[in-house]
């Protein structure tokens, strides 16, 4: 339906006013169509809640029960399968946790390919491998459809609160329809270029990312062992040249911020797996473009390691309980 308004609206008369009440109507009726949902984990989850509240009716779907259940409760209409998701509506966005999760999504015996209407939109906001994003955006072309990576940054306070920002990567044409929907979920959405480039652009921020959670977990470690208080010497980074966003908005130093995964022994946020899922990715791409990265290559080890000593689990800005243990 939304691909069918989008195509009417295109072949409007050069009257500026009709134009524009025409426009606004098509917008209307697309709105009104339902947007397929899925992924409910810890992003998921918040985000197509948001979609809810701007009024979106969704059609959702996760492996998990337990997740759908409370989705449910919500006031989504919860399907048996992505396949469903793709039969009841034109327009879907995953959020998933591995390129092997993606590509059972949407290329499995009971993926969104096998039911998929032609001018479908879908919107991949999954951190995956670049070169898995332009596989799957060949298979969704095949079947008349557009495909659209729009990883995401921000973690599980911007998604619950739509202040993420989308990196994009699809068909230039297309970007506004998806922008209608991303901005609903997030406070900035940036179109990148071509399909795979919202994907290099997120492995590219989440590296440096990794690389200055550790550099601000050692600084608050070494402080702290020279006697400075936490909370002072936090205030002092973040009114100095060494301030970033480890260190201002998401402290890995427990008592030095509220409202964080370090107020909360690490619970919640962003996990360690993932992070050094990403790290991975990027990681390869490195290799791929024979790219030098010495400190992306040993926050990758680092994680690698976290991941093998319990803290899987964790946020990532765990790390810095990491170090501290590792001192021990």
């Amino acid at each position: 339906m939304a691909a069918l308004v989008r195509k009417s609206c295109s072949g409007l008369h050069s009257s500026v006013s009709r134009h524009a009440r025409f426009a606004m109507v098509c917008r209307s009726m697309a709105s009104k169509t339902p947007v397929g949902f899925i992924g409910l984990g810890n992003m998921g989850n918040p985000m197509a809640r948001n979609l809810l509240k701007h009024g979106y009716p969704v059609v959702a779907f996760d492996v998990f029960p337990e997740a759908c259940k409370d989705f449910q409760d919500s006031g989504a209409q919860i399907v048996d399968s992505p396949a469903d998701v793709a039969e009841k509506a034109d327009r879907i966005i995953t959020m998933l946790p591995s390129s092997a999760n993606a590509t059972e999504v949407y290329t499995g015996s009971n993926g969104i390919l096998k039911k998929v209407k032609k001018g479908s939109l879908l919107i991949d906001s999954s951190t995956i491998d670049p070169a898995v994003s332009k596989e799957l955006a060949k298979g969704v072309e095949k079947m008349g459809a557009v495909f659209m990576d729009a990883p995401v940054s921000g973690g599980v306070g911007a998604a619950r609160s739509g202040n993420l920002t989308f990196m994009v990567g699809g068909v230039e044409q297309e970007f506004d329809a998806a922008k209608e929907l991303l901005s609903c979920m997030g406070a900035n959405v940036v179109y990148c270029g071509a399909v795979g480039t919202g994907q290099a652009a997120k492995i590219c921020n989440n590296m440096l990312l990794a690389i200055s959670m550790i550099g601000t977990s050692e600084t608050m470690n070494l402080g702290i062992r020279l006697g400075l208080d936490p909370k002072l010497l936090a205030k002092i980074l973040n009114m100095s040249s060494g301030r970033c966003w480890s260190s201002d908005t998401y402290n890995p130093v427990p008592g030095v911020m509220e409202g964080v995964p370090s107020a909360n022994n690490y619970q919640g946020g962003f996990g360690t797996t993932l992070m050094a899922k990403d790290l991975g990715l990027a990681q390869d791409s490195a290799t791929n473009t024979k790219s030098p990265t010495p400190l992306g290559s040993l926050a990758h080890q680092i994680y690698r390691v976290m991941c093998a000593k319990g803290y899987a689990q964790k946020d990532f800005s765990s790390v810095f309980q990491f170090l501290r243990e590792e001192e021990n």
